[in-house]
């Protein structure tokens, strides 16, 4: 969670960019992303060269010479600090991925729009008190940085909480050797989560260090093959967004995690220019929750058979079919997609039962995505191809924030640690059977067909009734008569008191 303190300068930044004349709220915080993204460029560079120093290999900086770089224009006069900016650094940044980078061509049309030197340089002043070393930090503020949207939790395209996203990641277990997608990625945060997870992974525990400031390095990667470090800069991850300015802080934000050329692309992945398939090893998403697409612009493979212009039915399909077969998938999707009675809602089910292996439903409770949303969600974990026997059913009470609009962190982290424990123990051991205080349960693919394909957790769940013990008639009425009796003495009582 985000300090007070931070979330005050960001409020004051974001105050400032709307009195500065600048109304529409993502341009606010794309024009925001720019100048933390040149904090953390120089951030990085600064770092780099101590870790070259450390241990004595020669390094060269990514900014040019000619180029003044965050740590020294922050104290120029204000005019050249704007001119500086606006003319020289934001135009390197547009090109830093190269002529032929994804990067570049996702950034030609990003315009630098601060418009007056006095407006940049107290956004300057006030990024420059964030501390952004901690990956969790960074996620926050972007993620608070979302919230002020008007459109977030309304089209649902936005707003995934980072514990979930990490919750879903561990559950997923990626590997090095993976190719990962997020369809609708927003600003890239399951791929950042996977990025950060490989890395710890293949790190050496006594590779393992903290630097003169503090900080904590433990996602070096010095484990990976040099094959392997080189599918992961170029070729393991990739995302779609249908808004080109999300693009583009996901392409920011997976350089500032040395993926060096990006592979984020502005597709509507459920329109008919988008037409990859059998493609990745792992999905995982958060795809917009409401709101239908024109039944024209659908792609033909996501219509066949029982006709949907709903998109979290469509981007089901859609995962189905990026997905090389015994690729694995975890996706948030709203209860509705569990039962609902369409027969479009019904053949999704099926399918993903019949012609994958389902293997577990997680119910979330309502509040997760509060104050945004109030929608219950599940998430869906299954594998392409192979087949469905039993389906691992887990009831989530709590993700460790209070469930209100408020959602306060609570003492202990909720029943995320759990849930990864128990997938963890059952995928090794499918004979395990939970004990009476479990949240966690089978479901045999049998029943699951007998009941239409309902993935309900509560058509599956026991129900366990407390027996009540009442009390004999003449038992009650003894206690009824000392009761009467201890009122009147009462009364008497005040009465004397009264005289």
């Amino acid at each position: 969670m985000l300090s007070a303190d931070i979330k005050s300068k960001i409020d004051k930044l974001w105050n400032n960019f709307w009195s500065g004349g600048i109304s529409n709220p993502l341009t606010v915080i794309e024009q925001i992303s720019y100048l933390l993204f040149i904090k953390r460029l120089d951030d990085m560079d600064d770092a780099n060269i101590k870790r070259a120093n450390r241990i004595g290999k020669p390094y060269n900086s990514i900014f040019p010479e000619t180029l003044m770089k965050w740590s020294e224009f922050k104290h120029a006069d204000v005019n050249e600090m704007f001119d500086i900016v606006a003319q020289k650094v934001f135009p390197f940044i547009k090109t830093m991925g190269g002529e032929e980078s994804s990067f570049t061509a996702e950034m030609k049309d990003a315009v630098f729009m601060v418009p007056k030197p006095s407006l940049l340089q107290e956004s300057v002043r006030l990024i420059d008190g964030i501390n952004m070393e901690d990956a969790d930090t960074k996620g926050d503020l972007y993620e608070y940085l979302l919230s002020k949207l008007a459109t977030s939790g309304v089209n649902g395209q936005f707003r995934t909480p980072r514990h979930i996203i990490r919750m879903m990641v561990e559950l997923m277990e990626p590997t090095a050797e993976d190719k990962i997608c997020d369809p609708a990625c927003g600003t890239a945060g399951f791929l950042i989560n996977s990025l950060e997870y490989i890395l710890e992974k293949y790190t050496k525990s006594e590779s393992v260090f903290t630097d003169e400031e503090g900080n904590l390095h433990h996602r070096i990667g010095d484990m990976m093959t040099s094959g392997e470090w080189e599918h992961f800069r170029t070729n393991m991850f990739y995302a779609f967004d249908f808004d080109p300015s999300m693009v583009r802080i996901a392409s920011m934000n997976l350089m500032l995690h040395s993926i060096d050329n990006p592979n984020v692309r502005q597709m509507d992945s459920l329109s008919k220019r988008y037409e990859e398939e059998n493609k990745y090893t792992l999905v995982l998403a958060n795809p917009p929750f409401k709101g239908s697409i024109d039944e024209g612009d659908i792609n033909p493979t996501l219509i066949k058979g029982e006709k949907t212009t709903k998109t979290e039915l469509l981007f089901i399909k859609l995962i189905n079919r990026i997905l090389d077969l015994g690729g694995r998938c975890a996706v948030i999707v709203p209860d509705g997609v569990l039962f609902g009675s369409t027969k479009a809602h019904k053949e999704i089910r099926k399918t993903l039962i019949e012609d994958n292996a389902l293997e577990g439903v997680i119910s979330m409770p309502s509040g997760v995505f509060k104050p945004y949303a109030g929608v219950s969600t599940a998430v869906l974990l299954f594998t392409k191809g192979g087949e469905t026997n039993k389906v691992w059913f887990y009831d989530m009470k709590s993700d460790g924030f209070s469930l209100d609009d408020k959602r306060n962190k609570l003492d202990n982290d909720g029943d995320i640690p759990d849930i990864i424990e128990k997938w963890r123990a059952t995928k090794e051991d499918k004979t395990l059977v939970p004990a009476k205080e479990d949240k966690w349960f089978w479901v045999e693919k049998e029943e699951i067909v007998g009941n239409g394909y309902d993935l309900s957790i509560n058509k599956y769940k026991e129900v366990e009734y407390e027996e009540v013990v009442y009390e004999k008639p003449e038992v009650i009425l003894e206690k009824i008569e000392e009761l009467e009796k201890s009122i009147l003495e009462d009364i008497a009582a005040i009465k004397g008191m009264v005289k």
